[in-house]
């Protein structure tokens, strides 16, 4: 009897050992199911986070894009301003220049007005005197410079009395009209024309430059009386 209290008691151990190892591994499951529950809520969370973290990485770059853009246009422009700001500074060294040829022009301008007043001035002043001069009569001047009826045209040269012919014929010339007619140089024309005046051949003009020559009305005569004679 013994024997069966021992026995009977050793299963009920049993027993109870069996129903403590069934709950312990229930906890011990049940323990290993939340195990894998929170690493999957923390494997979730760290997705979201991740993918959060990878939104949030996204927009920097996108800020720092922009950023880099606009301090590229920045730059633009600020390169921009110095470009202009150097055109400013050429063109008010260009402005200064120009100034400085205004006033030389001015200058210039003011001293050539100040010539041709001058100038006019002395023209006056000679017109006045010219108009001061008393008449010489036709007397007069044959008796200052003779010339003989006979022989008046023998002194005279080819040309010479070629330009009286000129003169007797067109009439009143300038001295650079009658180089166009003789085509002599301007100076030996001039000095011509000089002669003949001074030799009394010739009147002139003296009220504008250049001046007018004509012939001389005895002088004409004569003319025609040689070529009469011819």
């Amino acid at each position: 009897m013994y024997e069966d209290i021992s026995l009977i008691a050793m299963i009920l151990l049993l027993l109870a050992s069996i129903g403590v190892a069934i709950l312990y591994y229930r906890r011990i499951k049940r323990a290993h199911e939340m195990y894998d529950e929170a690493k999957n809520a923390v494997g979730d969370i760290v997705v979201s986070f991740n993918r959060q973290l990878q939104r949030q990485e996204d927009k920097l770059g996108a800020v720092a894009y922009k950023t880099e853009v606009s301090l590229s246009r920045s730059e633009g422009a600020v390169n921009k301003v110095k470009a202009h700001d150097k055109q400013l500074s050429d063109l008010a060294v260009k402005v200064e220049d120009v100034s400085g040829i205004e006033k030389r022009v001015s200058a210039q301008i003011e001293d050539v007005r100040k010539k041709v007043e001058d100038a006019i001035a002395k023209q006056k002043q000679f017109m006045k005197k010219a108009t001061e001069v008393p008449e010489i009569s036709e007397a007069e001047i044959k008796a200052a410079i003779p010339i003989k009826r006979e022989k008046a045209l023998a002194p005279l040269t080819e040309t010479e009395l070629g330009v009286l012919e000129i003169l007797a014929a067109e009439g009143k010339k300038t001295a650079p009209e009658i180089r166009d007619k003789i085509k002599l140089t301007r100076e030996h024309t001039a000095r011509l024309m000089k002669k003949l005046y001074e030799k009394g051949y010739l009147e002139r003009e003296a009220g504008k430059m250049p001046y007018a020559y004509s012939i001389k009305e005895e002088m004409r005569r004569i003319l025609r009386k040689t070529e009469a004679n011819i």
